[in-house]
């Protein structure tokens, strides 16, 4: 009851359950031992000293104090811990929920792109359309299986982002030129998956919308526990009321948030015609 009264703030209550709960107590314990045990129910004390005296009353209470004091905090401790724990369980099933959600915001996504490079490249009955099939094949593999796990190889997703690029060059031509480069040792890196395929995305989404040419770079670097992704591409200066980062961008920064809370770097520029990415992540 004692807690109740608290967390409702009900102080005054609690003050007043507190002495009636310690005069009955006293009444109890100091009626039964005398009637009981002995009349010298204060033996610790000089001289003989009457039962229900004040200053007995006021010694027991200072004792009973202290023991509801202890139990309590014990109580609270073990409450907040608990508390914690459900809380904390909450959070990381919050956190698993919004990722799987923005994992399967985002795959749809890409497949609506794909599919509309497929739909160009069979109008124009282009003989890189079955090779087109067979990318989009691997792609929906890589989204169907790898996407499921936690974390693949940095190199596993390098390649499905060279596949991604494959497939946007079949659908432009030579309208876009690619280079993706790799420095330092990446081997055992594991990377969260389609992590990096929104930057690419958005770099043909707005790097040809405006242009006839796109030169799109592509850059990891592994620098002691951190690794850093650059991508650059050139992009026609747009109108103000036209925004350049699409629902791609928010979910990957979103996506971070989650997965490094204040442990990863994110900068976008747009500067004399070009657009650049740099991300650093923990590895």
């Amino acid at each position: 009851m004692a807690p109740k009264f608290i967390f409702k703030k009900k102080y005054v209550y609690y003050v007043l359950f507190l002495c009636l709960s310690l005069g009955v107590h006293y009444i109890l314990r100091s009626g039964l031992n005398l009637l009981l045990v002995t009349e010298d129910i204060w033996p610790e004390v000089e001289g003989r000293l009457d039962p229900f005296g004040f200053n007995h009353i006021v010694a027991v209470a200072i004792g009973e104090l202290y023991v509801i004091g202890l139990t309590s905090a014990i109580k609270f401790t073990v409450d907040f811990l608990i508390v914690e724990s459900k809380n904390r369980h909450l959070s990381e099933l919050q956190y698993k929920t919004e990722l799987k959600y923005l994992k399967a915001q985002i795959q749809p996504h890409f497949f609506f792109n794909t599919l509309n490079s497929l739909y160009a490249l069979t109008i124009k009955k282009s003989s890189q359309a079955p090779n087109l099939v067979l990318k989009l094949s691997n792609f929906m593999r890589y989204v169907i299986y790898d996407t499921s796990q936690k974390k693949i190889s940095l190199l596993q997703e390098i390649d499905h982002i060279d596949n991604y690029i494959e497939i946007e060059k079949m659908r432009y031509g030579d309208r876009v030129t690619s280079n993706v480069s790799i420095n330092g040792n990446i081997d055992g890196v594991k990377v969260v998956p389609m992590l990096f395929l929104p930057f690419i995305e958005n770099a043909f989404k707005h790097g040809l919308k405006n242009n006839d040419r796109m030169e799109l770079s592509i850059s990891f670097e592994r620098s002691q526990n951190e690794l850093i992704f650059v991508s650059k591409n050139n992009y026609e200066n747009q109108s103000n009321s036209e925004k350049h980062n699409g629902i791609g961008i928010k979910n990957v920064k979103r996506r971070l948030e989650i997965l490094y809370p204040k442990k990863y770097t994110l900068n976008i520029a747009k500067e004399n015609n070009e657009y650049s990415i740099l991300l650093k992540i923990p590895v």
